[in-house]
């Protein structure tokens, strides 16, 4: 009788326990053709050399990315910048004849959600790798200096673990900046902007979550690309997004949109960890030095056209950049 009531309390408590435990989380996938479009105007003549380059986004653990097509009169390389290696296209030409220069690249993404909620609480005593060390290095908008160590000890106050001071700094950011880009000053990812004005774009959101992340000891990188609208079908897209990461020791890389946090109250803890499948990721980084490198100052960062004539920055830049999901007709 004994011996029953074992086995059927186990068989009872087995069962409860596998319907209390909580399904694994499953990513969403998206796949979906992107077009980036570049229009050089109003060349000065006697220009005798032009430059231009466009970040070449390509696969990793959460997009894979085919070139479908790169259209342009000039010749162009596919190159990596050397610091980050993130990929580089450049065209180049000598005594353009026409005042104007067409580029486009066309590319198939499939976009995967990135997913890690489950993340250790105790502290790691794991070897830092490299790779993670060289994102303790500051920017030139994104200081390590005495002020910042100081708001990042305030902000982190009483928290003992890598994970609770970098959601510490993901709560302060989310809860102290507003998403507003109106007037100026905004967009440059500037630490100090972030701290005064306590405004901005995502720029802004990450630079104040990097710099106070590497104050604390915690390596934190910058990511950039588009956004791809929630709703399935095809369109414009205004402008670029950006997120970062931070790395949790004996973990590793953790995502965070503290910006899309902000737009979206719902969604704090989501993104705190997590990265949907609506974007495109095209380089990481800042202050970069492009391949071949360019005459002018390191690139605050980059996913926008950068040209040069005759070694100096060129702005008249017009740029269009769209978005057609996977089995959608065009033109529907």
């Amino acid at each position: 009788m004994i011996e029953r009531w074992v086995r059927v309390s186990v068989s009872v408590l087995t069962a409860v326990l596998a319907l209390g435990a909580a399904p694994a989380e499953t990513p969403k996938t998206r796949s979906f053709d992107f077009t980036y479009k570049a229009r050089i105007t109003g060349l000065p003549a006697g220009a005798h050399k032009v430059d231009v380059w466009l970040p070449y986004p390509v696969s990793d653990d959460l997009q894979e990315v085919t070139v479908t097509g790169i259209s342009s009169l000039v010749p162009y390389e596919v190159n990596k910048e050397p610091r980050y290696g993130s990929s580089v296209l450049h065209f180049a030409l000598t005594d353009p004849k026409e005042s104007e220069i067409p580029v486009e690249m066309t590319l198939r993404v499939r976009r995967r959600e990135s997913l890690h909620h489950d993340l250790p609480a105790k502290r790691s005593r794991a070897a830092r790798p490299a790779e993670a060390a060289q994102w303790m290095t500051p920017d030139r908008l994104v200081p390590l200096d005495d002020t910042i160590r100081s708001l990042a000890l305030q902000v982190t106050a009483g928290k003992k673990t890598d994970l609770e001071k970098a959601r510490a700094i993901y709560d302060y950011v989310e809860k102290t900046m507003s998403y507003d880009k109106s007037g100026t000053g905004w967009g440059n990812g500037d630490i100090y902007w972030a701290c005064d004005a306590k405004r901005g774009n995502c720029t802004d959101f990450h630079a104040l979550f990097i710099g106070l992340s590497r104050a604390v000891g915690i390596p934190a990188k910058f990511e950039i690309g588009f956004p791809i609208p929630g709703d399935r079908g095809q369109g414009e897209i205004g402008g670029y997004h950006c997120w970062a990461e931070f790395y949790l020791n004996g973990y590793g890389w953790v995502p965070v949109d503290a910006s899309e946090a902000w737009k979206h109250p719902d969604k704090r803890d989501y993104f705190f960890g997590a990265l949907d499948e609506n974007r495109v990721q095209l380089s990481i980084g800042r202050d970069l030095v492009l391949a071949p490198p360019q005459a002018g100052a390191p690139l605050n960062y980059f996913v926008y056209p950068y040209v040069e004539v005759d070694g100096k920055p060129f702005d008249k830049v017009a740029k269009t950049f769209s978005y057609k999901d996977a089995g959608v007709e065009k033109g529907r």
